[in-house]
């Protein structure tokens, strides 16, 4: 990731309260899989809920950028701006985790 993306996203992450409510569609479609707990039913699919803030918000970037690759998760994240990914970020990592 070139550092002007890693310094806004690290300035986003900054900005976003923990406990930041991400707008309801990025949520919903999150949530699909990933639970609005953050705890997936499917084994498949990871747990967020309590994750590092910064890991998850570099591996959203890492999807929507192609340099980490799943067809579902490029999808949901290519049309994520930065605020959207650290309020995302945010909102799952003050999850209590299972």
């Amino acid at each position: 990731m070139p550092k002007t993306r890693s310094w806004a996203l690290l300035l986003c992450l900054a900005a976003v309260p923990a406990a930041a409510e991400p707008r309801g569609a990025a949520i919903e479609g999150c949530a699909a899989c990933h639970g609005l707990d953050g705890i997936a039913r499917d084994s498949e699919v990871p747990h967020l809920a309590g994750q590092n803030e910064r890991y998850l918000a570099n591996q959203m970037l890492a999807f929507r950028s192609g340099k980490r690759a799943h067809k579902e998760m490029r999808f949901m994240a290519r049309a994520m701006s930065l605020d959207e990914i650290a309020a995302l970020a945010a909102y799952y990592a003050a999850l209590p985790p299972r």
